[in-house]
């Protein structure tokens, strides 16, 4: 990966570059967890303004997942390992000998603190490769220190990966990074861009010794297959992507139940396995499992509608033949690709 160090454009990976995954191997979905403290999205960055009073609630939710054989990811960043209460339920959580606990990393809130709260500083590769790293390995040693294992992917909150992200990422022995946000751009406010980045894992880094899994996109309405260059020009017109969903003519799908209706997202994945994707990749931040600390859950009835998002994808995944896999399945598999 390389490129500016603001507003960073993530490379189309070479076609040589993806993982072909064996044929036993079948059609798979990930569910990662941002596993990160509470603050107020409205407000400006603090470096202090944060709980994690929901932790509590974490079993309960890999419980219900469990139910239907879901092992999930954990993306935890520096409050949630550095509470007490915050790395107890870590370790609860990997107990199973499934779940994983990887690495989330929000800036302003994991030391050492050396830059300044800014927007653009939120999107931790714009940092000195040097901060960059140091955050990341203090980081990952709190992990390791928590649940007695080092953790193997990274996701950089915000998903604000840079130029250096990869380098320092097979320095510090991580074997996967799930930061990319396909078909995404974030260089309005001095973030990455991954327009160029498709859904598909690939090798990258130093030797390819790390593998990319994206978080999914998918596009979706008659025009879906001009994809994120017709998003790309709708988006320069009055209410112009407004307009195209409205009309069915193209809509953006991230998998995820925040900000993204259930109708939508499963068409998306309709579209996705019959389009032959191998590999789906959904996320949901943690917070949002109790209300009142996203803007996604903001009350009870937000929280049910989370779980039955969850319950209706769950159920189509397992008609259309997709079958949830750990981390360590996908890590496996790539290395038998």
């Amino acid at each position: 990966m390389t490129g500016a160090a603001r507003g960073y454009r993530v490379p189309a990976p070479e076609p040589e570059a993806a993982v072909a995954w064996p044929q036993a191997f079948g059609t798979r979905f990930l569910v990662f967890v941002d596993t990160e403290e509470e603050f107020d999205w409205r407000l400006p960055f603090s470096r202090d303004r944060h709980g994690v009073t929901h932790v509590t609630a974490l079993p309960t939710v890999q419980a219900r997942f469990a139910k239907r054989g879901v092992p999930l990811t954990w993306l935890a960043d520096y409050p949630i390992v550095a509470s007490d209460e915050g790395a107890a339920v870590l370790r609860e959580l990997v107990a199973d000998g499934v779940s994983e606990v990887g690495t989330q990393l929000h800036p302003w809130v994991n030391p050492p603190f050396d830059e300044e709260l800014s927007g653009p500083n939120s999107f931790v590769g714009n940092l000195p490769a040097a901060l960059e790293e140091a955050k990341l390995a203090r980081l990952t040693e709190a992990i390791e220190a928590a649940v007695g294992r080092r953790p193997r992917i990274y996701r950089a909150g915000r998903y604000g990966i840079g130029p250096h992200t990869a380098g320092i990422l097979a320095r510090l022995g991580y074997r996967a990074d799930c930061s990319v946000r396909a078909c995404y751009d974030y260089t309005s406010e001095a973030g990455p861009d991954f327009a160029a980045v498709g859904n598909p894992a690939y090798r990258f880094g130093p030797e390819n010794s790390l593998i990319e899994l994206p978080f999914s996109t998918v596009f979706t309405g008659m025009l879906r297959g001009q994809g994120e260059p017709l998003y790309r020009t709708l988006g320069k017109l009055p209410r112009g992507r407004g307009v195209a969903a409205r009309l069915g003519l193209l809509s953006r799908v991230s998998l995820t139940p925040e900000d993204m209706p259930l109708a939508d997202a499963e068409e998306a994945v309709r579209v996705a396995l019959g389009e032959g994707e191998r590999l789906l990749s959904f996320a949901f931040h943690s917070p949002s499992v109790v209300p009142g600390h996203t803007p996604y859950v903001r009350t009870e009835r937000d929280l049910v509608d989370f779980h039955r998002w969850w319950d209706r994808i769950l159920a189509l995944l397992d008609r259309l033949g997709a079958k949830p896999a750990s981390l360590g399945e996908v890590l496996a598999a790539a290395e038998d690709a």
